[in-house]
């Protein structure tokens, strides 16, 4: 079941299109990952995705009950998040808030979700920790837990491994992998870790004009010329 459609997308900014007639789906428990060069237009195809910025023109089409609102967004990590004074507990609920309407507390039904998501991503342990305090891994799943109170049947990761060490990033993987393929959860992942990302994706969407640009299996792409060379292969 396609969860996604775009069709005859066109997309960029400063009034400038980066990539124009973009066909590709997303379906149920997929785990794609979006890869291109700078200014390919990644960053601006995942605010269009998520209703931040508007398609210059072509359509993005949502399946019958599944909306926005049930995208998990982890946006890249600022210095201004790295050192956010909150607690851990804190910052997993605050995923919650799009989901509350007009109710002006968290209630059981929110603490439950966010202690939930924290079990699953293994940070019960620092719950009352200080946010700022964590470690770089240690704070992604924070954020990853964050995402997934939001909503968990789609998530959509960019650039989630940036500065994040070997262990760190091995360890970031495999919790995205186990999400994906334990839990169901379908999984966009935006990365410059193109070896790293690949190893547990089944679909690829690669930006780069129209000359360079692919959409289709992980094992296909690793294959074609433009796979090699992003990969670092022969051509």
């Amino acid at each position: 079941m396609n969860l996604i459609e775009i069709r005859d997308l066109t997309i960029g900014y400063d009034g400038k299109p980066v990539v124009s007639g973009l066909n590709f789906d997303i379906s149920e428990g997929d785990y794609l990952c979006i890869l291109g060069e700078n200014g390919s237009g990644k960053s601006s195809l995942v605010k269009a995705i998520l209703g931040l910025k508007s398609a210059y023109s072509g359509h993005i089409h949502f399946a019958q009950g599944f909306s926005r609102r049930e995208i998990g967004y982890m946006p890249q990590k600022t210095e201004v998040q790295r050192d956010f004074p909150a607690g851990v507990f804190e910052v997993v609920l605050s995923g919650c808030q799009g989901a509350m309407g007009l109710k002006p507390f968290y209630g059981r039904a929110e603490k439950r979700r966010a202690a939930s998501a924290m079990e699953r991503l293994g940070i019960t342990e620092i719950k009352n920790e200080c946010y700022r305090n964590l470690s770089g891994g240690q704070q992604q799943r924070v954020l990853l837990a964050r995402a997934l109170c939001s909503a968990d049947r789609m998530i959509l990761l960019d650039e989630p491994t940036t500065a994040l060490d070997p262990p760190s990033t091995a360890e970031f993987y495999r919790i995205i992998e186990s999400l994906n393929s334990d839990d169901g959860v379908t999984v966009v992942m935006v990365s410059h870790d193109t070896a790293g990302a690949l190893e547990n994706s089944n679909r690829v969407l690669h930006l780069g004009g129209m000359e360079s640009m692919f959409f289709g299996e992980t094992a296909d792409y690793v294959k074609t010329k433009l796979g090699k060379k992003f990969l670092g292969g022969d051509e």
